[in-house]
């Protein structure tokens, strides 16, 4: 009996020296839809994160350097890193503070988590900071198929600042920023992005003539390297394009979400109402909450 009982006992013992498992922790949301959804980045492929890595070795050589910090930040945020990237931002403009580079970034970063008035100030700042100054061409972090860069920073200046706004419904100055942009003149590819948003915010502002006259410079034959979603939108609103030519049925949703928000956008501005109400709805219960059309659809559909 004693030796039964001595060796429960120490059986007990081992128990209740055993630690507990810990508890799983629940991963942060890098930011939180409009909709009050929390946000998660899903696990990202290997190689970004091989390239954040390179990007922050780099970055610890020569911290210094503003162009490090940027591709830091950059390479931070491509994994879907949005909080650590906006961090890296934060600081180096405490370091930085009149470097125009760094409130466009992290203004981009600010609209991927729905902080929209954070972004506006940060890009206003840019735009301000831009005055007067020579502009830039600025590298892809994801380059195109023909390996060129189609952007600029004032160009990515004032089109982030168009989308801010845009996305609060200030329909006044996002139009102000996007034509900004469109009159840099750059190419092809920022001609048919800036018409598509100048186009849907007449639209949106009741201005019908004023949006087709917008889209006098969209034809057929234009060189469009990366923007064909928004050329063929446009081309759609020039009624050259049906809806049904416009989505790709095999295409995930992420993929097209520009195109599919435009369509939507179309429906609500021309009063079909509960199709963009469905459209959206689509849209915001897909993958790929990081686009800019997976906010747009978003911002609209909360206030439908």
């Amino acid at each position: 009996m004693l030796k039964n009982f001595a060796s429960l006992f120490a059986l007990l013992f081992l128990i209740a020296c055993t630690p507990s498992p810990a508890p799983s922790e629940e991963p942060t949301p890098e930011a939180t839809a409009l909709t009050g959804a929390p946000l998660y980045s899903p696990p990202p492929p290997d190689k970004l994160l091989e390239d954040m890595e390179q990007a922050e070795a780099k970055y610890q050589e020569d911290p210094e350097t503003i162009d490090n910090i940027v591709w830091f930040g950059r390479r931070t945020a491509y994994p879907g890193f949005y909080r650590d990237a906006i961090d890296i931002y934060t600081r180096s403009i405490e370091q930085y503070p009149d470097a125009p580079v760094l409130y466009r970034h992290r203004g981009h970063r600010y609209i991927t988590v729905r902080e929209f008035d954070k972004a506006i100030a940060d890009l206003e700042r840019a735009a301000t900071l831009i005055e007067g100054t020579e502009d830039e061409i600025e590298p892809d972090g994801m380059p195109n198929a023909r390996n060129i860069p189609l952007t600029t920073l004032h160009s990515n200046i004032w089109y982030h600042l168009g989308l801010a706004y845009y996305l609060q419904q200030d329909w006044e100055n996002a139009l102000t920023a996007f034509t900004k942009c469109r009159d840099l003149g750059l190419n092809d590819d920022n001609l048919v992005s800036s018409t598509h948003w100048i186009y849907m915010i007449l639209r949106r502002m009741g201005d019908e003539a004023a949006a087709e006259a917008a889209l006098d410079p969209i034809h057929a034959d234009m060189n469009i390297i990366e923007n064909g979603s928004y050329w063929k939108l446009c081309r759609f609103y020039q009624g050259e394009l049906s809806e049904e030519e416009l989505i790709d049925p095999n295409d995930s949703f992420s993929a097209n979400d520009a195109v599919r928000y435009g369509v939507a956008n179309w429906h609500y501005y021309n009063g079909h109402t509960e199709i963009a109400r469905e459209q959206l709805t689509e849209i915001v219960e897909a993958d790929g909450w990081n686009s800019f059309g997976h906010i747009a659809a978003e911002a609209d559909l909360v206030r439908l």
